[in-house]
């Protein structure tokens, strides 16, 4: 158990979980979820999301949609818009909101170039970065938030505070499952992942958004790009000028998982702190919620 986040080491049944992964192919299993997600035949689509929906306690009275028969397959169920008031955005400019539902992994900061991943795990920062060497140093001295949204979760993923995005990068790489006890088991997990890297200039500095692919996860969507699924051996980039540069509010939505997986938010230079809660392993969150606040950079 480590004493500062109470995140317990990898056991060996995580081992036994996470070994058979490293032979699994990822990237086909994927791609034949993305193809099932959007059969559209009810006799199929009607059933399996019925029992998806009882399976893992899904509350239909918070989506706008509220029949899990009544969506054209199951990824527009997976990725169902909830009604304005069902996550409230927590209030005050000086606030950091939580861009999703799900469960904080782990939470602190970024020193030595290295980000926790679990007891006695690390993975690194330039390495998460797609091999960046601009970001690492912009993001070294920062402070790092790991967010896991299981299969129950809402997937719409939000602005945790006002931003204009300046840059987007497509990383690619395996598609370990996420999971806790694959986290705990597998090194470097997050940076072996592919992964999509969202840049935003905001009040408190640069910040990351990154989205780590998965096991079964299709693909992930943003608002201004639109579907972004697994593009091959080459990592790209993109950079936002003039008009391209969307900027989002506080609580606007900026992408999607198509299935589920992790967001790891980034803080330059020390101007931003994590309430305590969000800091200790598998502290649940809702979208909107306030999980730190800006302050002054340390020095």
């Amino acid at each position: 158990m480590d004493k500062r986040t109470n995140a317990p080491g990898a056991s060996l049944l995580d081992y036994i979980k996470g070994a058979p992964q490293i032979l699994l192919p990822g990237h086909l299993l994927s791609g034949l979820m993305h193809r099932f997600t959007r059969i559209e035949a009810a006799f199929l689509r009607i059933p399996f999301t019925r029992w998806f929906a009882r399976k893992f306690k899904i509350d239909m009275e918070e989506a706008v949609n509220t029949d899990p028969a009544n969506f054209r397959d199951f990824n527009s169920f997976f990725t169902r818009a909830l009604k304005s008031d069902a996550r409230p955005i927590c209030e005050g400019e000086n606030t950091i909101a939580s861009p999703v539902d799900g469960h904080v992994s782990q939470g602190g900061g970024i020193n030595d170039g290295s980000i926790f991943q679990a007891k006695g795990r690390a993975f690194s920062l330039f390495e998460l970065l797609g091999g960046s060497d601009t970001l690492t140093e912009e993001f070294e001295g920062g402070d790092f938030l790991n967010i896991y949204l299981s299969p129950q979760d809402y997937h719409r993923i939000h602005m945790p505070i006002t931003g204009t995005l300046r840059e987007m990068h497509y990383v690619p790489g395996r598609l370990f499952s996420v999971s806790p006890a694959t986290v705990r088991a597998i090194p470097q997990l997050f940076a072996r992942n592919e992964r999509v890297i969202s840049i935003f200039d905001t009040e408190a500095g640069p910040m990351a958004m990154i989205k780590v692919g998965a096991i079964f996860v299709s693909s992930t969507e943003t608002v201004w790009h639109g579907e972004i699924g697994p593009r091959g051996p080459q990592p790209w980039s993109k950079s936002y000028e003039g008009k391209e540069a969307v900027t989002l509010n506080k609580g606007d939505e900026m992408g999607r998982f198509n299935m589920g997986s992790t967001v790891i938010l980034l803080f330059a230079n020390g101007k931003t702190k994590w309430l305590p809660d969000f800091t200790n392993h598998q502290h649940p969150t809702r979208m909107g919620e306030q999980i730190g606040h800006r302050v002054e950079a340390r020095s």
